[in-house]
């Protein structure tokens, strides 16, 4: 971990804190306005130093956290979890939207095998018209 009064560009800190799996796809994230730095829409280069709120949207979830501790390296699982605390409404919130779409997802169940030539031929029907 870094000292208290040391900061670290944004796109390095949500790879570290593992919210990305890599600084490219930080970035890109940073980029389309995905991340939000206390409020504010950020470039990847700005600085996060402890108590910066983060605002992260990943496909449907979206995290509020609040900067930690700032690191450079990334580390295993649990020293990323230090780096950052989830506010609550962000549990609730994240919570509440995963069993709305859990009975949504249910309907859908992957087929047995492969449709065969009636079956595509149906399919095809349905995508035309």
């Amino acid at each position: 971990m870094a000292e208290a009064d040391a900061s670290v560009r944004l796109d390095r800190w949500l790879w570290a804190a593992r919210f990305f799996k890599s600084r490219a796809q930080a970035k890109k994230a940073v980029e389309a306005g995905h991340v939000e730095l206390n409020g504010r829409r950020a470039k990847p280069a700005k600085e996060v130093v402890p108590g910066d709120a983060l605002s992260i949207r990943r496909g449907f979830a979206k995290s509020l956290v609040v900067v930690q501790a700032v690191a450079e390296q990334r580390r295993n699982a649990t020293f990323a979890q230090t780096l950052y605390e989830e506010t609550e409404e962000s549990i609730r919130a994240r919570e509440a939207e995963a069993t709305t779409r859990r009975p949504q997802r249910a309907g859908l169940a992957m087929p047995d095998r492969k449709p065969d030539r009636r079956a595509r031929q149906a399919i095809k029907k349905l995508k035309n018209g």
